[in-house]
């Protein structure tokens, strides 16, 4: 049975290669233009993923992150990785939007990586084995 941890993990290793490939782009990207594409490209990816953590697996967990203090810092950092997409879109040259572009992939894999130390183990001791395979049933449908 495939969990929801299983679908989170196997999204964050997508990003992580989606990530490395456009850090590897040759020709380096030439315009303000392109980046900004790219931006939107992970962007909507990122939403998708988003949605899936927070309808599925932080839902079931929202009384457990709230009194660990933990809620706040999820959606802190998913509304600061938003905040440099969005800074992106309106960058005024290609330099400033290079910048913001690697920002964001960092900010997304120190968040993936905390999801993954942290979050899921959290997930997996707070909620019942047969619940974290319904969400990920749920996501399949």
């Amino acid at each position: 049975m495939t969990t929801i941890i299983d679908v989170l993990k196997v999204e964050h290793r997508v990003f992580h290669r989606l990530f490395h490939q456009v850090e590897s782009l040759q020709p380096r990207p030439q315009s303000l233009a392109e980046v900004r594409q790219i931006g939107r490209l992970i962007e909507g990816l990122l939403e998708a993923h988003r949605d899936t953590e927070n309808s599925l697996a932080y839902r079931a967990l929202d009384h457990v992150l709230a009194q660990r203090g933990r809620l706040d810092r999820l959606y802190q950092d998913h509304e600061e990785i938003d905040s440099r997409f969005h800074k992106l879109q309106s960058a005024r040259d290609l330099p400033e939007a290079m910048r913001l572009l690697t920002e964001a992939v960092a900010a997304m894999r120190t968040h993936f990586e905390h999801e993954e130390r942290v979050d899921f183990p959290l997930l997996e001791q707070t909620l019942m084995a047969e619940t974290i395979g319904q969400l990920g049933t749920a996501w399949m449908e």
